[in-house]
């Protein structure tokens, strides 16, 4: 089991204040946040955030990351196209748990236009607590790595 207790932390200029709130929530539970911005409220392409939390993701630099757009959709998608990098959009505890259980996701996205902070902090909570189950599942996670190539 890695020991690794970093989580890279991105977002679009429509999340900066849930990114935060996020990221002093993560620190409290022990682990470190990488949070990379931005910092302003001027318009950001979610693009280019969802890559950069990814890369460090991929990397092995974080062992997780936690990226924020106004819907969570683009900015997943964009972390998607990073290589070793499994990220679903969570707007709900419950898919929270599934993708860590059965698909090992190592991203989370969320929608700040769409959860509150409180149910932001739950669905992380959750991701973070539940453990890949393996087995069969692992059999379909590896199917899913070879289209990466």
């Amino acid at each position: 089991m890695t020991t690794n207790k970093r989580i890279a932390l991105s977002s679009d200029h429509a999340a900066i204040s849930l990114r935060q709130a996020l990221a002093a929530h993560i620190t409290e539970l022990g682990w470190e946040a990488v949070d990379i911005g931005p910092t302003t409220p001027e318009s950001t392409p979610y693009p280019k955030h969802g890559k950069e939390a990814a890369q460090l993701v991929s990397s092995g630099d974080c062992r997780f990351g936690i990226i924020i757009c106004g819907t969570g959709q683009g900015i997943m998608m964009a972390a998607n196209k990073v290589a070793g990098i499994r990220c679903g959009v969570c707007n709900e505890t419950f898919s929270a748990r599934m993708i860590r259980q059965h698909n090992n996701a190592n991203m989370l996205s969320i929608g700040a236009r769409v959860v509150g902070e409180g149910l932001a902090l739950d669905i992380v909570d959750v991701f973070l607590s539940a453990e890949f189950e393996g087995g069969r599942h692992a059999m379909r996670v590896d199917m899913i790595e070879p289209s990466e190539t």
